[in-house]
């Protein structure tokens, strides 16, 4: 299951996008999204997503 971005609460800070090692993560019409095709919840790299980890605002990033 791929994780998504929670727009209204996005503050476009950019954190996310460096960190995701399956470069899943772009802007697109002034707000981060995530591919869900590239989306592995960096299984393989990471213990846990790190979009979920770097992002300053809790909930933000999520499961889809």
């Amino acid at each position: 299951m791929a994780y998504k971005i929670i727009a209204s609460q996005c503050t476009v800070c950019g954190a996310c996008e460096f960190e995701c090692p399956n470069a899943a993560i772009s802007l697109k019409n002034d707000i981060y999204v995530v591919n869900p095709a590239k989306c592995t919840q960096c299984d393989g790299h990471f213990d846990a997503p790190q979009c979920a980890a770097v992002c300053p605002v809790p909930d933000t990033c999520v499961p889809a």
